[in-house]
């Protein structure tokens, strides 16, 4: 027996590539750093929370790739002369990437007391109705 992905079957013309998302949001970072928040700022604005302790603007990126919102850290080369007795906040590099749906897009990023919010809005596409006409098939052609 044949498996029918979701891509392919019948009903769901067109639906490959929400299949293609699920399959790469499912293989995505998963280690749980850096922590988040996403809040609904509105019907159609959202905003995403990352708390990034000790990284500065420089250290961050935030960039949109195929439909893929993706927040890299790095942080510039570590003082080798300093000794932590304790070390609790992170200096790891990180990427964390979310999902973006179509229409949905970055409005506005800014880093304030180790916290960078990302603003999202959803663009509401015009509504239109379009109207397809039924006609014979020409002679000779067959359907």
């Amino acid at each position: 027996m044949t498996k029918l992905g979701l891509g392919s079957h019948p009903h769901l013309l067109g639906f490959d590539r929400l299949e293609r998302l699920m399959e790469r949001t499912a293989r995505s970072d998963s280690d749980g750093y850096p922590p988040f928040n996403i809040e609904q700022k509105g019907s159609n604005a959202y905003r995403i929370t990352l708390a990034v302790a000790g990284f500065g603007e420089d250290d961050l990126s935030v960039t949109v790739e195929d439909r893929q919102l993706v927040v890299r850290g790095k942080h510039a080369e570590e003082d080798r002369q300093r000794v932590f007795l304790h070390r609790g906040i992170a200096a790891r590099r990180f990427q964390r990437t979310f999902a973006l749906a179509e229409g949905v897009e970055v409005s506005g990023a800014w880093l304030e007391h180790g916290i960078l919010h990302i603003d999202l809005e959803r663009v509401e596409p015009e509504k239109n109705v379009q109207t397809i006409r039924i006609s014979r098939p020409a002679a000779g052609e067959t359907a």
